[in-house]
């Protein structure tokens, strides 16, 4: 974005950040989000390795393909113990992790996108007759 620019919106009240800093992510935070992306990662490639769909996953796993799908996205609502139970039953050991996250570290990261938030006035109640 031009430095001008963004200087004119931080005036009239924008705030820029990353999303670490809009959710307010401790490093700990920060650690298990990065823990459950490289376990899906690896989750993911071991299906795709074995030329599995997610239903034939879902089977050796004793659950469902949306939970299947669910643990490839690293969703909040599925247990770390799930995933790991996944990674196993496909093949997949911690090394498996340990590439995934290598992997995801040594990519050239993308800027994370600014974050902006507009700092609003408070709204006054109009008085009516």
């Amino acid at each position: 974005m031009n430095k001008d620019k963004q200087r004119a919106l931080e005036a009239a009240g924008f705030v820029f950040g990353d999303a670490e800093d809009f959710l307010e992510l401790t490093p700990e935070e920060q650690d298990l989000v990065e823990l459950r992306i490289a376990v899906s990662r690896a989750v993911r490639a071991r299906r795709m390795q074995q030329r599995l769909t997610q239903a034939e996953t879902a089977k050796k796993l004793k659950t469902s393909q949306p939970r299947v799908a669910k643990i490839e996205a690293g969703a909040s609502d599925v247990s770390l113990d799930l995933m790991f139970r996944g990674l196993f039953i496909l093949g997949g050991t911690m090394k498996d992790v340990r590439t995934a996250t290598h992997a995801r570290r040594n990519l050239p990261r993308p800027t994370p996108p600014k974050i902006r938030r507009m700092i609003v006035p408070k709204r006054t109640k109009s008085k009516s007759k």
